[in-house]
């Protein structure tokens, strides 16, 4: 008796399988609502995103998505197609998950900004190491506005706890203060003073500024200092005596302690909080049910629901 296998090439070449990646674009694009919402989530350029699309479009012979200006819409043939790719993808999802879980392997992936990573969690991390040195740890950094990926076990967000689809937690108050090096705060008797000193902003956040002025009872000032990208980029430089920035905790609680930086005055202003979030199906995961435990400990030590005011701040 003989056996016989049909060609590998033929059947991959009667399944006509569009691209991986076009696919993926439409779908994300359909589901965010357009290409820079796409972009964002599988961090590529719109104009990518853009040309997967088209080059699907081309490979299927259909239009899925009429394209007008400021506006993107599906097609009804859009319609139908995504809505039969996204629990497909969901599910591939899911059965990689299971196929991770069944291995017993213990991965845990934390979406978070780079600044509260750098600044707040990795400083932290031996302490969780300590207590499940089993669990693989990956951090992932896409800055503030990155849209939850579907591969992370949970992400650290700031704002106030409406995120559609995923449980919420709150960790820490966010709160704006002034913070320096100890040499400039020297010369900082009053918030007044602050007219004459250089005044650091960040790119994303400009009306921090305006908003502790008017708390303070000042006017917002018409000349400001460096504007730098990232929160920690703006509390390096206050720390090398560049000028004063407004610290975000937890970004400045480290540096507060050590001396590095200096908050010269107790006016503070909140700026909504962090939390723990994470989608419902992954709480009973060992690895994540081991972090949630312990981020939820070390935020009350850091000023988190429940813990005292933080004395560093008091007038």
């Amino acid at each position: 008796m003989s056996l016989s296998f049909p060609d590998a090439g033929a059947m991959l070449a009667a399944r006509r399988l569009p691209h991986l990646n076009g696919l993926r674009a439409f779908e994300a694009a359909a589901r965010g609502g357009g290409f820079a919402a796409a972009a964002k989530e599988l961090n590529v350029s719109p104009a990518a995103i853009s040309r997967l699309v088209h080059l699907l479009e081309e490979r299927l012979g259909v239009t899925l998505f009429e394209r007008a200006a400021n506006r993107l819409l599906l097609t009804p043939a859009g319609q139908r197609f995504q809505a039969g790719l996204t629990p497909l993808f969901d599910q591939i999802a899911a059965l990689a998950e299971g196929i991770v879980a069944a291995t017993g392997a213990r991965v845990l992936t934390v979406g978070a900004g780079p600044t509260f990573a750098i600044r707040w969690l990795i400083p932290r991390l031996a302490a969780f190491q300590q207590e499940a040195p089993d669990v693989e740890v990956r951090i992932a950094t896409g800055g503030a506005a990155a849209p939850f990926a579907e591969e992370w076990s949970c992400g650290i967000r700031l704002g106030e706890g409406d995120w559609p689809g995923l449980v919420a937690e709150p960790l820490i108050a966010a709160d704006l203060c002034p913070v320096c090096a100890p040499g400039v705060a020297a010369g900082l008797r009053s918030p007044a003073d602050l007219k004459s000193v250089t005044l650091l902003r960040v790119a994303h956040a400009e009306d921090d500024w305006p908003r502790w002025m008017a708390a303070a009872g000042l006017e917002a000032p018409r000349r400001y200092g460096p504007v730098l990208a990232y929160y920690g980029q703006a509390q390096q430089a206050a720390a090398d005596g560049v000028g004063v920035a407004l610290g975000l905790r937890p970004y400045v609680d480290d540096d507060l302690r050590a001396g590095r930086l200096v908050a010269p005055f107790a006016i503070t202003v909140p700026k909504g909080r962090w939390s723990l979030v994470y989608r419902e199906r992954r709480a009973e995961e060992p690895a994540f049910a081991a972090f949630r435990r312990w981020i939820l400990r070390a935020a009350r030590g850091d000023g988190g629901p429940d813990a005292p005011p933080d004395p560093r701040l008091a007038p």
